[in-house]
């Protein structure tokens, strides 16, 4: 038991140790894996190295580039356009637009590539005088909703996880359960933080943000006939000139072949990930992804080449390490050992409650992909503990992880406060802090009540 207990403990260190030094989690992880295995656990270095997920690698590797590619090539740019056209002026709109865009997006491989919407949203949202503090949870919520997409670092490192220890959990499923938590989020922030007033608004336009008008129509009104006339020349120019830039700026360029192939690439997969999951088999993604993005690569070489310097090698990387360890802690009976501590809890359903309250008050302060990797093979025991349905216990667990996410001291709430103004930070950073703490507590007691404990009976 000492032995297990001690890799346990080095396991936390190094993961608390990474996270304050703000050392990347992979590298340091891989390595302490390979001494620890081979130093207290007896394995030789193929025994450690057995631990690497190589399939959840292909397919982080795959999802990122393939997405890389949409993203180089302006196809991304494109999409985000014309639903922002579509919405227009409708300031009831615009938060719903940027969580669907946002969501879109963070399903795109990497959930935090989602973040570049929120230096677009929250300019947005103080133009129609939306408040800030319902503008950043609507896009930090799509950003955690998009993340637990079939082809997004969430979801794949949750039901690849699952798969990996035999657990029963459709990617679809995990997705709809993580979208439908967040649409009730925020549902519940739109009333909470303004949304009433948008709908009872009459005109679309914020009256306290309209635009200023321009420097011809500030000049002084003229007093003399010749000066109106002056005037009246000059004002009709204007006008011209402004109706025909409105008219230019409407017309949209073309897209080119290479988006146009891209954009039925983007439905291929869709279409081949639903239809796969629909009559039962498991769909590898992210051999779809590669050869797709070897489709997009073949017709533009160019943007083939610019991706791989975006793929998500960073979060590989550290998904890599942090799973291998576990895989260790796996071998070395650590893992049952938490398991016999679980049952000691009294119940499996509490022993769930438990790790998913751990998971979200950690996530709060830290790397949510980090907790999720790390936390999600520690759950599998609770499944074997008692009659506790797999994939509830991990859909519970990926959520309290991750809708924390919020808090201002996590990534994405401290995102949002970092582009608010200067004077609204300290109010949009207290009311976020509320609710990213609120949700420390609430989400497991939700979760757990509605996914898990009806499973234990």
């Amino acid at each position: 038991m000492a032995v297990q207990l001690t890799a346990i403990a080095i396991f936390v260190a190094v993961f608390v140790i990474g996270i304050l030094r703000k050392i990347h989690l992979g590298p340091i992880m891989l390595a302490t894996a390979t001494g620890v295995g081979m130093w207290l656990g007896s394995m030789t270095l193929d025994d450690v190295l057995d631990e690497f997920p190589v399939s959840i690698m292909i397919l982080l590797a795959g999802v990122t580039y393939f997405f890389a590619i949409a993203q180089e090539n302006g196809t991304v740019d494109r999409i985000i356009n014309r639903v922002i056209g579509i919405v227009g002026d409708r300031a009831v709109l615009l938060p719903f637009a940027m969580f669907g865009i946002t969501t879109g997006i963070a399903a795109m491989g990497a959930p935090l590539a989602g973040l570049v919407m929120v230096p677009i949203a929250m300019p947005l949202g103080k133009k129609y005088n939306i408040d800030s503090v319902l503008m950043g949870i609507f896009v930090g919520s799509g950003i955690l909703a998009g993340g637990f997409a079939p082809t997004s670092l969430f979801g794949i490192v949750s039901y690849g996880t699952a798969h990996a220890a035999g657990i029963p959990l459709s990617p679809i499923l995990l997705f709809l359960i993580a979208l439908m938590a967040n649409v009730i989020l925020i549902l519940i922030a739109f009333f909470m933080f303004g949304g009433l007033q948008l709908l009872q608004h009459k005109s679309r336009f914020s009256k306290k943000s309209a635009p200023r008008p321009s420097l011809e129509s500030e000049e002084r009104l003229p007093q003399h006939p010749f000066e109106r006339e002056g005037y009246k020349q000059r004002s009709v120019a204007v006008a011209e000139r402004v109706k025909t830039e409105k008219f230019v700026a409407k017309v949209p360029e073309p897209m080119t072949a290479t988006q146009r192939i891209t954009i039925l690439c983007m439905g291929v997969l869709i279409v081949a990930v639903i239809a796969i999951s629909s009559l039962g088999g498991d769909p590898d993604i992210g051999i779809l992804c590669f050869a797709l993005a070897t489709v997009m690569a073949l017709v533009d070489p160019n943007t083939g080449r610019a991706a791989i310097v975006k793929t998500e090698w960073s979060t590989i990387l550290m998904v890599g390490g942090i799973i291998t360890y576990v895989g260790v802690l796996q071998q070395m009976g650590a893992v049952d050992l938490l398991a016999e501590g679980a049952s000691e809890v009294g119940s499996p359903w509490l022993a769930a409650f438990v790790i998913c309250l751990i998971g979200s008050l950690v996530a709060a302060f830290a790397s949510t992909t980090g907790m999720i990797a790390a936390l999600m093979p520690l759950a599998i025991p609770l499944v074997t503990l008692g009659d506790l349905a797999g994939w509830a216990v991990i859909a519970s667990l990926g959520i309290c992880a991750s809708v924390v996410d919020l808090s201002p001291f996590s990534t994405v709430g401290a995102t949002v406060v970092a582009t608010v103004d200067e004077e609204e930070r300290p109010r949009v950073q207290s009311r976020l802090m509320r609710w990213g703490m609120s949700l420390v507590v609430i989400a497991p007691v939700v979760c757990v009540s509605i996914l898990v404990f009806p499973t234990s009976l």
